[in-house]
């Protein structure tokens, strides 16, 4: 049976959008008893670079759903990871009505053994938590993983 899981969080912007080059893109993403997220636009789009942007979070929740699925696998098979990294890359494409969309996301994780023979299983193992990640499952455009 499926389960269903629901997800809240908060979502706070002050100022005034007087005109488009002088409102403030600053805003926080909150959820109950977690830190907040400094969130802004893409400096692309007159955001502030210090802050989260959107696409960013994408991104890292495609990567960390990677992650988490690929690790959860590795424990079940006995595969023993001690570090894992991404560098993962998105490209949007912007549209000529001013919207746009993700056309790719590339996931890069490097892996660590702690017996580097079981090296062979780690493809296998990649694949599967690409077909298992709730995030890649729910978006519309290509993701792509090149593990190493």
């Amino acid at each position: 049976m499926a389960r269903s899981h629901h997800y809240e969080v908060m979502v706070s912007w002050t100022g005034e959008t007087r005109s488009y080059r002088s409102y403030e893109r600053a805003h926080e993403v909150t959820a109950a008893g977690k830190a907040p997220i400094a969130g802004s636009s893409d400096p692309a789009f007159r955001g502030d670079p210090a802050r989260w942007n959107p696409e960013e979070l994408l991104v890292a929740s495609l990567s960390q759903c990677h992650m988490l699925w690929f690790l959860h696998l590795c424990a079940a098979d006995g595969v023993v990871v001690t570090g894992y990294t991404d560098a993962p890359t998105g490209v949007m494409v912007e549209a000529a009505d001013g919207g746009g969309a993700f056309e790719e996301v590339v996931l890069r994780p490097r892996v660590t053994l702690a017996d580097p023979a079981q090296v062979g299983q780690l493809p296998g193992l990649h694949e599967r938590a690409h077909r298992l990640c709730y995030i890649a499952r729910s978006v519309n455009f290509p993701v792509r993983h090149e593990p190493a």
